[in-house]
């Protein structure tokens, strides 16, 4: 990478979409400078950068700003192609396929377990939805150590919620989706996705204070299991 080159990555500690582009860039070993948001009082940088969405993560290159997760790690994978390891798979096929298992963690996974834990109306109906979507990931793992196969790629990092954020709400809230008997591939990946020496670099360092969060959220929400 040339000198002359910028990389900042305006962000959230603590957010699983930061997280993505953090994993991404150490993966790379791309340099770059974190710039911490407080999305209660947006920096006018974030509003420069992203004023669409005016949300993070950003990516800026050499003031070229990128948004939205999952663009930001093809960027970050095209950009800096022959340096450290790939996210993407470069056959074409393989590639549309971590392209869809990603969007669809994005677009029904996530949204799922959110309305589980923090919507009481149609509660139980969404528990059982989460649960069935948490099901297709565990067949689309095979065998695999990761999503990607035997190294951390573009689906794992899709699913850095699933894989840290999921347990300490589960244990705020005193429900479980995701459990060793249900899913125990999922369970599994989620115990090589934290423990992969670069996850373990930026993940949020304090699982305690994500549980009295999620507890906290929970209490204001009446959702905590009787």
């Amino acid at each position: 990478m040339a000198e002359a080159e910028e990389v900042k990555h305006f962000g959230v500690r603590g957010s699983p979409l930061s997280l993505r582009v953090d994993i991404a860039l150490r993966l790379k070993g791309v340099k770059s400078k974190f710039c911490e948001e407080d999305l209660q009082n947006k920096s006018p940088l974030l509003i420069k950068y992203n004023p669409v969405h005016k949300k993070v993560p950003v990516l800026v290159h050499n003031e070229k700003p990128i948004a939205e997760s999952l663009v930001i790690l093809e960027y970050i994978d095209e950009t800096w192609k022959h340096q450290g390891l790939p996210i993407l798979p470069q056959d074409p096929y393989q590639r549309a396929n971590a392209r869809f298992w990603a969007s669809f963690i994005d677009e029904k996974c996530s949204p799922a377990i959110c309305k589980a834990y923090w919507e009481i109306e149609g509660h139980e109906k969404a528990m059982e939805e989460a649960c069935e979507l948490l099901q297709s990931l565990e067949n689309e793992l095979k065998d695999n150590k990761f999503f990607g196969g035997e190294t951390i790629g573009f689906v794992d990092m899709a699913a850095s919620f699933i894989g840290y954020w999921l347990r300490p709400i589960q244990e705020a809230v005193g429900v479980e989706v995701l459990t060793k008997e249900k899913c125990p591939k999922l369970y599994d990946w989620c115990d090589e996705f934290v423990s992969h020496s670069v996850v373990k670099e930026v993940l949020p360092p304090n699982k305690e204070t994500l549980i009295a969060f999620f507890l906290g959220r929970c209490e204001s929400t009446k959702l905590l299991a009787k």
